[in-house]
């Protein structure tokens, strides 16, 4: 009987889009290292909505495990980069209430009982500042174009220049005025310039961006508060989680740089990015507040990075959550496996990159993250206990 493992993308993620797929790397690792160990995995990505609410995504997760798992009493593994460690978060939380339909009750409650484990990758435990940015109707404008900017360039591996710097020049002025007409009009140029397909899926992906953003004021650090006081741990599951911070300053003008103006671009643009992302509000800090988990970072790292530090769209401290896996320099995207590389040509893998974050993430470390990951989902099956638990309601 094969091991299920749900990967759940984040907000604004995917599962596919024409030939791009989100987890494509992780899949291959995670199934690789159990067929190394003579176990069969079974990884199922899961479409949630890109921008809907935290309960509308997980219940969407839920159904994806009902209609997928199975009946067996093998383990199931959850894990979610970005928000989607929010959607297991709450699917297993004792105290949620997600099910819209009653009579799947009996089966959920079966389903959650073969929970071994939740890993978290980049996830927002305690919000982000970028998302109050994005929940202004300027920044909503802002938010369209940089998915599609992001879209394109992770399937071209860079986009057309004078778009990205269109796009740039817009970002330089979020203090002023954001002149949307020309936003829309760069939304408008990257998708055609992918191919018919990917453009067909990627009008319908930024169609319900703009239909529901349900998400993007959930994970104010404010909103998030909330969600903290509410949602709980479930017993017999084991909680992991990987963390990641950008350098600050972004790429620096090294030669290869110097010689490639697309990556000056893209690193200026994930520069805005990480500076919006490292505000700070102290009535709602993203710090961890366990010193368990202080002590684990300053273990891994020698040291512990401020609370300025991110990955361009999460606070690193807001990241932890957990037993702490892997801590380390990654952007948002890097650590799902969309990262340059001497061994990732484009034309072995076409998914190379996002923005230059100069964050020096390679192929030696997505292998390290991967198999402690691995290591983790072991060892929740090997520990794991099945609690006597309803779910609220029953």
């Amino acid at each position: 009987m094969p091991v299920h493992v749900y990967l759940v993308p984040g907000m604004f993620g995917f599962a596919k889009i024409g030939s791009l797929d989100y987890f494509g790397h992780m899949t291959v690792a995670i199934e690789a290292r159990y067929a190394s160990r003579g176990r069969r995995a079974v990884c199922h990505v899961v479409d949630v909505h890109p921008s809907a609410s935290i309960r509308r995504r997980a219940d969407s997760l839920l159904r994806r495990m009902l209609d997928t798992a199975g009946e067996e009493s093998t383990p199931v593994h959850i894990l979610g980069h970005s928000t989607g460690g929010l959607d297991a978060r709450l699917l297993a939380s004792p105290t949620s209430r997600i099910l819209r339909d009653e009579s799947l009750r009996p089966k959920a409650e079966a389903l959650l009982e073969r929970l071994a484990s939740i890993t978290t990758v980049n996830t927002p435990h305690r919000g982000t500042p970028l998302a109050a940015f994005f929940a202004t109707k300027s920044g909503q404008q802002v938010l369209y174009a940089l998915m599609a900017l992001t879209v394109t360039g992770l399937k071209l591996g860079a986009p057309p220049l004078a778009l990205a710097s269109t796009l740039l020049a817009t970002l330089g002025r979020i203090s002023g005025a954001i002149e949307l007409s020309v936003i829309e009009r760069v939304s408008e140029s990257l998708i055609k310039v992918l191919d018919d397909a990917s453009s067909r899926d990627l009008r319908s992906f930024l169609k319900q961006i703009r239909a529901d953003q349900g998400t993007v004021i959930q994970l104010t650090p404010e909103a998030m508060d909330i969600f903290e006081a509410s949602v709980i741990d479930r017993a017999g599951v084991r909680y992991q989680s990987v963390a990641s911070f950008a350098p600050e300053g972004g790429q620096k003008n090294s030669l290869g740089t110097l010689l490639s103006p697309w990556s000056l671009v893209s690193g200026a643009i994930f520069t805005v990015l990480y500076n919006l992302t490292a505000a700070e509000d102290e009535r709602y800090p993203c710090n961890s507040s366990d010193p368990r988990m202080v002590r684990s970072v300053s273990t891994m790292l020698g040291q512990v990075p401020p609370a300025s530090a991110n990955d361009g769209v999460v606070p690193f401290h807001s990241q932890l959550w957990g037993e702490l896996l892997w801590a380390g320099r990654a952007d948002h995207l890097d650590i799902v496996g969309h990262f340059p590389g001497a061994r990732r040509s484009r034309k072995q893998d076409p998914n190379v990159d996002w923005l230059r974050s100069g964050s020096g993430f390679d192929e030696t470390r997505f292998e390290t993250v991967m198999d402690r990951v691995v290591d983790g989902m072991f060892l929740a099956e090997e520990t794991q206990s099945v609690p006597d638990l309803k779910l609220p309601g029953a």
